[in-house]
């Protein structure tokens, strides 16, 4: 599939217009149906949609382990997945197609996470430039969110059009991959809102960073889940919010 396109266009600088080709990210409408119940359309790049699909099924509450999921099927940009009709009959079914929401469970708790893992402010330092180094499509088109997984010495980044699918992508991967998740970390580009902290809780992972700004919800979800915020990730400076212990100085 390819992901980068050209369109002409018009460029007006210092008085003058000049016509141009840009580079522009291909995105589509990705339908995720569950069960045969069409739960939402995003829109979305048409790359790592299992990776996707895995991830949302858990950063959304609907599945607590990979046995939870019966079979994913990927046909062009249709995702079909079945899980166990039990678990589906106690969530709520949302229908939207908006960039953070689609299917929210019930249950408004959440359970704090118990890990003691810690990572060096250095590493974090070196990631958020590798990060970029790796997002060849938002260094292409400016039109991407990155984001990455790291999980001892690997380190996954997936891009997207949507921030919240970026994420969902890495975290997909790790459960797809046997990563333990309490020992890892996700990093990526912006802000860090309750619905994006809320992600990182279900999924257990102790520690999100980014090179932008945490929301007061985000800081709030945050303490609530016991998960370590980083912020303003950028050059040689960072923010640390809550549990600041996981970071090593």
């Amino acid at each position: 599939m390819k992901q980068i396109m050209e369109e002409k266009a018009q460029n007006y600088k210092n008085g003058k217009i000049n016509y141009v080709t840009e580079k522009v990210v291909k995105d589509s409408t990705i339908t995720l149906t569950i069960n045969n119940e069409i739960s939402r359309s995003l829109s979305a790049i048409e790359d790592s949609l299992e990776e996707f699909a895995v991830g949302y099924l858990f950063n959304e509450n609907m599945v607590k382990s990979i046995d939870d999921i019966e079979k994913i099927e990927i046909n062009e940009n249709h995702i079909n997945v079945e899980i166990d009709d039990k678990l589906l009959k106690t969530k709520e079914t949302v229908l939207c197609s908006d960039s953070s929401g689609g299917w929210r469970s019930k249950i408004k708790e959440i359970e704090p996470i118990s890990s003691d893992f810690q990572v060096e402010a250095d590493e974090l330092i070196n990631r958020i430039e590798e990060l970029k180094n790796n997002a060849q499509i938002w260094q292409a088109t400016g039109g991407t969110h990155v984001a990455g997984i790291v999980y001892k010495n690997n380190f996954i980044v997936k891009e997207d059009v949507s921030r919240h699918v970026a994420v969902d992508k890495v975290i997909g991967y790790g459960i797809l991959h046997n990563y333990d998740l309490s020992n890892s970390y996700v990093i990526y580009s912006g802000r860090m809102p309750a619905d994006m902290v809320i992600k990182i809780v279900r999924s257990g992972i102790p520690v999100l960073a980014s090179n932008a700004a945490p929301a007061y919800s985000g800081c709030e979800t945050a303490k609530k889940g016991n998960v370590t915020l980083v912020g303003f990730l950028r050059g040689q400076r960072f923010n640390v919010y809550n549990n600041k212990n996981r970071i090593i100085f």
